[in-house]
């Protein structure tokens, strides 16, 4: 594979130099110029600025508009209209936006600190934690890529650009469902843009393109890393794990219904979901990008020089797969033995109750830092410096994201906003409510980060389908998927970032296929979700 190493380092080099945050996206932006003063840049500077000047002004407009609501709710609105701009705007990291708003809702007496820290104690708080951390094992340990090499070394799969891309569209989904969506595309990007480069070379040699040739110019490139990108937003909606508005949004749902969402139900109700979107994305990138080439060589034996390269499968992937398997059998468990015992039956009272998904994420998460790589050292799989690198920030921004939540409906504020949306816009039919809770999730998920979108959405969804007479818990659920459904710009979610940084994806590749993405996925989410979601028993 020498003769491909200088295409593939001319590919390379277009990589980000720096990965996005996975509480949000990168504060600057993908990189479009090594200069300081690039328009994208200069673009992010302008609006964290706005954001500062607008926040205050928004707050103060609220609390002193006639708005005939209790004071407490109006302070509670002033609060989160400025949080929701510092959101917007990205005026200070997302996670720490929410951290303010917390503190002025002590400051401005909304509630005491006792009841609005309360929320932070939620088990889903521990189940993000325990999840994370069984993520960055697998990471460390290279499992995922070993599971990445493994699909793509399968027969066929490597002699053919439209197999090879819908290969990566299924590794980057099933990872997607269990780890970040970020880390899998970051993981995956080299092993895509090395593909690319022998994929460039086949078609040097042939003539189709002049030596030299720029090869992330290539349209089998630009669906790549979009299959990439979409592929990871796609799988992260398949288990309440695979992406944070996922547990946003289960945990407010939860939290204002009572109804509880089981980790099976969810699968059960969002896997159809999941796998439609998968489809609709493969033609969605066909068509727009067409790959130059059907068949190819070489591919095969690139990856199978990479398998040869890891080896063996360690001690530390075998205790990592263990505790990984181990976590999410527990967590079907209970899901399991309703279906034989029955759901009144006593057996599986006791699993729902003591297999709380967060203990059994802790218990999982405990594992790691007790299985032995090596005995007479002592060295476990994890040791604690590791799980300091998982995405504490994502975590803070949930607990936040629950405290507004919950401080929405015990104030009223709530039920006031429902009430006022019902009445203003005149929607009333499930169906309707449906649509506005997942195109409004969809469209704030295009500007800010999607775990701010489940985070201010489903929280006012919820109020306005019981102003108008409709069970909450199917809109609300579509504003949490629709909140990972943002395709059309780099800046939507780390991963459109991440490939956009990669040079392989003109902006105007990716809003033009994003903008196919969104339409169909609001389609299937609409039409495809309640119909799945009472086949599971969720919702009325």
């Amino acid at each position: 594979m020498r003769d491909v190493s200088d295409t593939r380092s001319k590919v390379r080099a277009s990589e980000p130099s720096d990965e996005p945050s996975r509480n949000g996206r990168s504060q600057e932006g993908p990189a479009t110029s090594s200069s300081d003063g690039s328009p994208q840049r200069q673009t992010g500077r302008l609006r964290r600025a706005v954001g500062f000047i607008l926040a205050p002004v928004a707050a103060a407009v609220v609390w002193l508009a006639p708005l005939g609501i209790e004071p407490h709710q109006q302070s509670l609105g002033a609060v989160l209209a400025a949080v929701i701009i510092l959101w917007f705007c990205e005026s200070v990291p997302i996670p720490v936006g929410g951290l303010i708003g917390v503190a002025a809702i002590v400051l401005v007496g909304v509630a005491p600190a006792d009841e609005v820290l309360a929320p932070f104690g939620s088990t889903t708080i521990f189940t993000f934690i325990g999840a994370f951390i069984l993520a960055q094992a697998m990471l460390k340990h290279g499992v995922a890529q070993r599971l990445a090499y493994f699909v793509l070394s399968l027969p066929g799969v490597g002699t053919s650009t439209v197999r090879i891309i819908v290969a990566f569209g299924v590794i980057t989904a099933l990872l997607s469902a269990l780890i970040s969506n970020t880390a899998t595309v970051a993981m995956l990007l080299p092993t895509a843009l090395g593909i690319l480069a022998v994929i460039a070379k086949m078609l040097e040699d042939k003539g189709i393109v002049k030596a030299g040739f720029d090869a992330t110019r290539l349209r089998v490139g630009t669906a790549l890393m979009l299959m990439l990108a979409y592929g990871a937003g796609v799988g992260g909606l398949l288990t309440p794990v695979g992406a944070p508005p996922n547990l946003i949004g289960r945990g407010l749902i939860e939290e204002a219904t009572g109804e509880r969402i089981s980790f099976a139900s969810w699968i059960g109700a969002a896997a159809p979901v999941s796998i439609i979107m998968f489809g609709v994305l493969l033609l969605v990138l066909l068509l727009v990008n067409r790959p130059e080439v059907r068949r190819i060589e070489g591919v095969e034996a690139y990856i199978a020089e990479k398998r040869a390269e890891q080896g063996r499968i360690s001690r530390a992937e075998w205790n990592t797969i263990i505790a990984f398997g181990l976590t999410v059998g527990l967590w079907l468990l209970p899901s399991v033995v309703g279906v034989i015992a029955g759901m009144n039956s006593a057996v599986y009272e006791l699993l729902d109750v003591r297999l709380n998904e967060g203990i059994v994420a802790v218990i999982g998460a405990s594992l790691l830092f007790l299985l032995p790589t090596r005995w007479r050292r002592g060295a476990a799989t994890l040791a604690w410096s590791d799980a300091a690198k998982i995405d504490w920030g994502t975590i803070i921004l949930f607990g936040t994201g629950m405290i507004f939540g919950t401080m929405l409906s015990s104030t009223g504020l709530a039920e006031a906003i429902g009430r006022g949306l019902f009445e203003g816009l005149g929607v009333a039919s499930p169906f309707m409510i449906t649509v506005l809770a997942a195109g409004l999730a969809m469209l704030i998920s295009e500007t800010t980060s999607n775990t701010a979108s489940a985070t201010v959405v489903v929280p006012i969804v919820l109020p306005l389908a019981l102003a108008a007479g409709v069970d909450p818990v199917i809109p609300a659920m579509a504003a949490t998927l629709g909140a990972s459904f943002g395709f059309m710009l780099p800046v939507a979610t780390p991963q459109n970032a991440i490939v956009y940084g990669s040079g392989c994806v003109p902006i105007t590749k990716m809003v033009k296929s994003g903008i196919g993405m969104n339409i169909l996925g609001g389609l299937v989410l609409v039409t495809v979700l309640p119909f799945t979601a009472s086949l599971m028993g969720i919702g009325g």
